[in-house]
């Protein structure tokens, strides 16, 4: 059906501290949602017959009980669609589990609730026991399986691309709000305006030019788009993945299959040499058990990630981001004997006239 449309959750902006440089809040509204290069994301699909919410029955002031469980036709859209994103050879992995605590992504098909995701290394913040991505309607239809890619490219870290401030679109608000108000999606005004009209931070945007065929853009009706003018008769991406779609996640997510990082000896701190967006892995074979710190020093902001080896696979562990603190990132787990653990480490910005270094002690 034409318009359903992407409803992200609302999620709370980034509370950064008074004062910062103009350097670092671009670098860090830019890169806080985006997971680190190498993270396998691994995704879980309900099925219980206890897994469900109660959500408004669309047009009357009735609510009603409706499980997450999809049919396996269902799953194999998502299936697809996360293979494809990963046979553009980018960095991040994508693994299924059955084991809802082992999942980054978890997803329902939950009729009603209108198909969304949260954005990148949000869904760490969603309880093990809810939903980061859900699909509101049959992903088998002709033409839907971009809902999916669309989806994806959310829990990718990728945003809406008709709130870039670089698209020029002037919209008829009031046209907009009556569009999304009926079916089917029956959208309040703070919803069509989070979702539609309200114009992203530049730092946060995918790209510095609009991308009209992008994943991540809607296709919109006649009369809702006044400027530009050749968009005033409807605008109707086609709903697959854009050349600029795969050179921004080729961009955060470099293909990652170098040999085995470096060792990060306990109590040797290791310079890090990093540029704004840069990464650096390391591996860690702790000496004894124990509960070990593997921390940043210096005048930076970045974001450090522990994993555990599993099944010849990084499971994440532990993670601190530093961004906009006065503080280093300092992770605090226990580390294994005859386990074998990675830690990333990806700079946002770094000032001052010392190096920043990692170190685990």
């Amino acid at each position: 059906m034409p318009g359903r449309y992407c409803s992200l959750p609302q999620a709370s902006a980034p509370d950064f501290a008074p004062g910062l440089t103009a350097e670092r809040l671009s670098a860090l509204r830019g890169g806080n949602r985006m997971w680190v290069n190498g993270t396998v994301l691994h995704y879980y699909f309900f099925t219980g017959e206890t897994d469900g919410s109660v959500i408004p029955v669309p047009g009357t002031a009735e609510r009603r009980r409706v499980p997450w469980g999809g049919a396996k036709e269902q799953q194999d859209v998502v299936r697809e669609c996360f293979e494809e994103w990963r046979g553009l050879g980018i960095g991040l992995t994508f693994a299924e589990v059955d084991d809802r605590t082992e999942a980054e992504l978890r997803i329902g098909f939950q009729p009603g609730d209108g198909s969304w995701s949260t954005v990148g290394r949000d869904a760490l913040r969603v309880g093990l026991n809810e939903r980061t991505m859900n699909f509101g309607w049959d992903l088998t239809e002709p033409g839907e399986r971009g809902t999916a890619l669309h989806e994806i490219g959310h829990a990718l870290g990728m945003l809406h691309e008709h709130q870039s401030p670089f698209a020029g679109i002037h919209w008829d608000d009031e046209a907009v709000y009556d569009e999304l108000a009926g079916p089917p999606n029956f959208w309040n005004r703070d919803r069509t305006f989070s979702n539609i009209l309200r114009k992203l931070d530049p730092d946060e945007v995918n790209g510095s030019a609009w991308d009209p065929q992008s994943i991540m853009e809607y296709p919109f009706p006649p009369g809702l788009i006044l400027e530009p003018e050749q968009f005033r008769g409807g605008l109707n991406p086609p709903g697959s993945l854009s050349a600029l779609d795969k050179d921004f996640v080729l961009r955060w997510y470099p293909p990652a299959d170098p040999p085995l990082p470096p060792a990060l000896v306990p109590f040797r701190s290791a310079p890090l040499g990093l540029g704004p967006g840069e990464q650096a892995d390391f591996t860690v074979e702790p000496p004894e058990t124990r509960t070990y710190r593997v921390g940043t020093f210096g005048d930076s902001d970045a974001v450090v990630v522990v994993f555990e080896e599993r099944d010849g696979e990084p499971r994440y562990l532990a993670g601190q981001d530093d961004g906009g603190t006065p503080g280093n990132a300092t992770v605090r787990a226990r580390l294994v004997k005859g386990r074998r653990y990675f830690v990333r480490v990806r700079l946002y910005s770094s000032w001052g006239p010392g190096e920043t270094a990692v170190m685990c002690w």
